[in-house]
């Protein structure tokens, strides 16, 4: 990396983490560290049905401890469900979360919390630091590695009467501990494996080239693109390597850290306005947007994305011109994936040519194109959506 060193004012925020094979097993220990008297666990009918949930629970019922169940958590969850779990939270008379599940389960826990503490409808806190009144204690146990909602300081909600996913970004909803066990991860399918893993890749590479990187996050923003890359497709090809398992998740972990500092950019806007339009895997709104967009920024943050692409494996000559430099950096992300079975279009997926300018428009409206490294209005969003609509070869 030949950067300058970067000497602007930053904060870091982390939550507290465990990290390895049996942390999922500490939720009652740590809920009795933090002083609860009642569990509200949150979850959904796909984990509770797995054979390590009983184990989780149990963690709990050792130490004594009552808890309530709210397992109404669709993928993408929906404002209604946030506020009905509020209103279950306030009715359980707990007083403290346990979050178990991918990235729709946290940031649903993380919605009901800030809510009973603010009585308020949870679309009031869109945008960054909009929350007043901290939730309760939360405890997150991902099931998935990619979303990182387990320390990050984002909570991301679908709001059906708009069609959009809606992008809340506070300190107030790092969690309390994140117990990130990679064994829970074993029972993904195939498709959630590649579509969480490619979102912890966008969450990198994102937070890499931000307005608001460090050199902290840029640690570990790095650090994870070498994981993912190195171990994503061995995790899809052997569900059960819990070795490439636990890769993958420390980079994800990794990416996670560095996008809740540094935030995100324009693939993000983008996907939150996709996912919300269409109801699509969050993970796979990005990967079909991720290179398209890389396009677009690598003349505002060259070095950056070279850098990029050397953690991924990628030896650029450094005598190419800036454009063949570019076509380099693009195709070691589309080869990857294709090679985990990723090459659908926009217009694969149901887009059609006149939903781009509503999309566009709801992207414009999106909180992390702040920090995208290259100042992008509507028709530069046009045209980013309108690249994506076809494959590219």
């Amino acid at each position: 990396m030949t950067d300058a060193l970067n000497l602007a004012m930053r904060k870091f925020v982390a939550p507290e983490f465990v990290f390895g094979q049996g942390a999922a097993e500490l939720a009652g220990q740590y809920a009795g560290n933090l002083g609860a008297a009642k569990i509200f666990v949150v979850t959904d009918g796909t984990i509770r049905r797995q054979p390590w949930y009983e184990n989780i629970l149990d963690s709990i019922i050792r130490i004594g401890l009552p808890f309530e169940e709210f397992v109404h958590v669709t993928p993408n969850p929906r404002v209604a469900e946030v506020m009905a779990g509020a209103t279950a939270y306030d009715a359980s008379g707990a007083d403290c979360i346990v979050a178990i599940g991918g990235g729709s389960v946290l940031d649903c826990a993380k919605g009901i919390g800030i809510v009973s503490a603010n009585k308020r409808p949870i679309t009031d806190f869109e945008g960054v630091d909009m929350i007043p009144v901290p939730g309760p204690p939360l405890i997150c146990i991902p099931t998935t590695s990619g979303s990182s909602a387990d320390v990050s300081q984002f909570a991301i909600i679908n709001d059906e009467t708009r069609k959009v996913k809606i992008a809340i970004v506070s300190k107030m909803l790092v969690p309390d501990v994140s117990l990130i066990d990679p064994a829970l991860t074993v029972t993904m399918d195939l498709d959630l494996t590649v579509y969480t893993g490619l979102d912890a890749l966008t969450h990198a590479f994102e937070a890499y080239v931000s307005k608001a990187c460090s050199p902290v996050t840029d640690v570990h923003a790095l650090e994870a693109v070498r994981r993912i890359t190195g171990y994503l497709s061995l995790a899809r090809s052997n569900p059960t390597d819990l070795h490439a398992r636990g890769e993958v998740m420390l980079g994800s972990l990794f990416a996670g850290l560095a996008f809740s500092n540094a935030i995100l950019g324009n693939v993000h806007a983008m996907a939150h306005s996709l996912g919300g339009f269409l109801d699509l895997p969050h993970g796979l709104c990005n990967a079909l947007l991720l290179d398209y967009v890389v396009e677009y920024n690598f003349e505002a943050a060259p070095q950056r994305y070279l850098d990029l692409a050397a953690a991924m494996g990628e030896k650029i000559e450094p005598n190419l011109s800036l454009d063949m430099q570019k076509k380099q950096v693009v195709d070691v992300i589309r080869r990857l994936k294709r090679n985990l079975g990723v090459d659908d279009s926009l217009g694969d997926i149901g887009v059609h040519p006149g939903d781009i300018p509503e999309l566009a428009a709801k992207a414009l409206q999106d909180a992390c194109l702040l920090t995208n490294p290259r100042e992008t209005g509507l028709n530069d969003l046009i045209a980013i959506f309108n690249a994506a609509m076809e494959n590219h070869e």
